[in-house]
């Protein structure tokens, strides 16, 4: 958005002085923070804004990791449910169950970028609540289904609710909290897989025991976890706020408070309006294609999110014992994730870094899965659990994207692409899983190491890449174009008055923003 281009069409209300030193733009035309950071007096104390971030903390955090909690144990309900006897009651050969796993990543891929669409013209936490209501009751339906038809079915309605989730949580999390903060929560939130894995472990434990004549275990394990998932949706319908200048819990006061707490980064918090030069910068962005392809490869290797039980079954594993020792994935997965995170928030600049040693006991435990002797249960084992530390880099690349993205058309956009990379990656990985290959699976287990491989280097590239274009912009005479920008304001007592708008909500790309320096 240049100064000339920031004015609005001639039926938008606007005031215009001298064009040379002083614009005036429409409300739909900046962020919709725009409005409260203009009539905000004063400077925001540290104090203050750790308040507030508490205060955000304490309303939306707990929901969100409850919630991605919830996403991922439905998500995984069918490896679960694959050693509870869902294959041998719906007649499922092999090839008809790594279907039941790719349909639900296709759907996903195929609503992605509509759903981000949806999560910039609706309210947030309204859009997001009607798809885990959906999801809810398509994962109660799969107790009802008595063959591969069926599950078909409601496995592509839970993936195309599903794609609103993470986009939604990176929205949010850019709303409330600054890049700093950004990286922990999304670790927070996302942690909440291993946890997910745990409980889901228990969970199949349980409905192992429960023996009723008509219903089978493996349809109690949907129907609960369908029930709690119907229960979290009222829960967000009612307690999740959609933004910062309406949350519920805040005070208008707060509210100002809030939006300006994250103004450090650069990126306002949203603009209801779809931008077709966004959308395009997007595209032509090197950094959307990079952070793609990183997470296309970087889920590959999650096709063992369905194949982990039958794996570790194949090793000589009992399925009580299987169904425990999924526990530890989750143990693993909490610790892994929860250090990185702490490292990368705490050292400036080191995600790349961090991300890419984090990959250091995939590749080792891929080793070890190929070369280990095969009755060597306990060290394949152990190989397996190491594969599961390198989700951190995949954690880190969510936030890191956030981080370094502007303007929300775009970042929307370039949300779309890496999580429909996400699902070409998951899509297409459990055709890996071909019978011929059992036990050893020689051939998934190489291609899972190849990818383990060209990650990290995609990190560090990015990092090179980023770190580059930083040190352009500090050679640069300072960009003054957008420090003349004003809205209008009504003031509490009805009069309406100009107030000058930070550079920071006026809805600017990180390209069109030449004071924007991108977090390594």
């Amino acid at each position: 958005m240049s100064a000339k281009n920031s004015f609005s069409d001639a039926d938008e209300k606007k005031v215009q002085v001298n064009v040379d030193v002083h614009v005036a733009v429409a409300d739909r035309d900046v962020d919709t923070a725009a409005q409260l950071a203009a009539g905000l007096e004063g400077e925001l104390t540290a104090e203050e804004s750790n308040r507030i971030r508490r205060k955000i903390d304490w309303h939306i955090l707990p929901l969100m990791c409850i919630l991605y909690w919830i996403q991922f144990m439905d998500k995984t309900t069918l490896g679960s449910a694959a050693i509870l006897g869902i294959r041998e009651a719906t007649h499922l050969t092999n090839n008809q169950y790594n279907w039941l796993g790719t349909i639900f990543y296709l759907s996903y891929l195929a609503f992605e970028y509509p759903q981000n669409l949806a999560l910039q013209r609706f309210p947030v936490g309204k859009w997001m609540s009607i798809n885990i209501f959906v999801w809810g009751l398509s994962l109660c339906l799969h107790a009802a289904c008595k063959n591969f038809g069926g599950l078909f079915a409601v496995r592509f309605i839970l993936g195309m609710c599903e794609g609103s989730i993470t986009a939604g949580f990176m929205i949010v999390s850019s709303m409330f909290y600054t890049r700093k903060e950004q990286t922990l929560r999304v670790g927070y939130w996302f942690l909440m897989n291993g946890t997910a894995q745990i409980i889901s472990g228990f969970l199949s434990f349980g409905t192992l025991h429960i023996k009723t004549s008509k219903f089978e275990p493996w349809q109690w394990l949907m129907i609960i976890t369908g029930i709690l998932t119907l229960i979290t949706a009222v829960l967000y319908w009612f307690l999740f706020p959609d933004s910062p200048t309406n949350a519920w819990f805040l005070t208008p006061e707060e509210r100002a408070k809030a939006v300006k707490r994250i103004q450090e980064n650069q990126t306002g918090v949203e603009n209801k309006h779809f931008k077709i030069e966004q959308f395009y910068e997007a595209l032509w962005d090197p950094k959307t294609w990079l952070f793609a392809l990183f997470s296309a490869l970087d889920n590959v290797p999650n096709s063992l999110t369905n194949q982990r039980q039958i794996i570790v079954s194949s090793f000589g594993f009992s399925n009580l014992q299987t169904t425990l020792l999924g526990c530890v994935d989750g143990f693993i997965e909490i610790v892994t994730i929860y250090t990185g995170v702490q490292l990368a928030a705490r050292f400036p600049n080191s995600r790349a870094y961090v991300g890419a040693v984090y990959f250091i006991p995939n590749i080792l435990g891929v080793f070890l899965i190929n070369f280990l002797p095969w009755d060597n249960k306990v060290g394949l084992l152990f190989g397996q659990w190491l594969t599961g530390v390198g989700t951190t880099g995949f954690v880190l690349s969510l936030a890191w994207l956030s981080a370094v993205t502007s303007g929300h058309t775009k970042r929307i956009t370039v949300n779309a692409i890496m999580l429909i990379a996400y699902c070409i990656g998951n899509a297409s990985a459990p055709f890996m899983w071909q019978a011929k290959y059992k036990p050893r699976n020689h051939v998934p287990w190489l291609i899972i190491g190849i990818c383990y491989v060209v990650c990290p280097v995609l990190l560090l590239y990015i990092r090179y890449l980023l770190l580059r274009e930083n040190k352009k912009r500090d050679a640069e005479p300072a960009d003054d174009k957008y420090d003349d920008v004003y809205i209008e304001v009504v003031l509490p007592d009805g009069t309406r008055t100009e107030r000058r708008v930070d550079k920071e909500f006026l809805d600017l790309t990180d390209i069109q923003n030449r004071d924007f320096r991108y977090v390594l």
